[in-house]
């Protein structure tokens, strides 16, 4: 029986090089226990203490010190941009849409209910694939998530209310 090298610990933006890769997108950065297999075939166990939040650049060490960098993947997003950059990303922020912010566009996963809102407001989209790196949640930490009304998940309640216009 194999026994798979078993990674505990997550290394922020470690000096040393990698003995191996790992390429995750967004939503599969988010985790505590799983089976992964390295982009140089390295297969092995993540066993973390509670569910974190992996950023592109981080590293997962293994218990035998061998450190598999963790990489954003490509993925199919939505490149917005216009005018008034600042109140479009008010308007993704208030939705609790994860967003990348750059200095002259802003990017968020493909959503076709975001995707009307913004054109209605004057903003012009553009069909991507690249890695994405959103903002943070609450000053820089955690993640931002997808707004729902009706439930709460994974014991996450808003704890707070605005409005809506419907």
């Amino acid at each position: 029986m194999n026994v798979l090298p078993v990674a505990r610990t997550v290394r922020q933006h470690p000096a040393e090089p990698a003995d191996d890769t790992v390429t995750l997108t967004y939503d599969d950065r988010f985790l505590r226990r799983k089976r992964l297999v390295g982009d140089g075939g390295l297969t092995f166990l993540l066993d973390l203490s509670k569910t974190t939040s992996l950023n592109a650049g981080d590293a997962l060490m293994l218990a035998d010190g061998r450190l598999i960098s963790v990489c954003a993947a490509r993925e199919p997003l939505l490149e917005v941009t216009g005018p008034d950059l600042p109140r479009l990303a008010w308007h993704i922020g208030n939705r609790h849409t994860p967003c990348q912010i750059e200095s002259g566009r802003l990017l968020i996963q493909r959503d076709h209910v975001i995707r009307d809102m913004l054109q209605l407001i004057g903003a012009t989209l553009r069909e991507v694939e690249e890695p994405f790196t959103p903002e943070g949640g609450a000053y820089g930490l955690g993640r931002t998530h997808g707004h729902d009304h009706g439930q709460s998940h994974g014991g996450h309640d808003h704890g707070h209310s605005h409005d809506h216009a419907h």
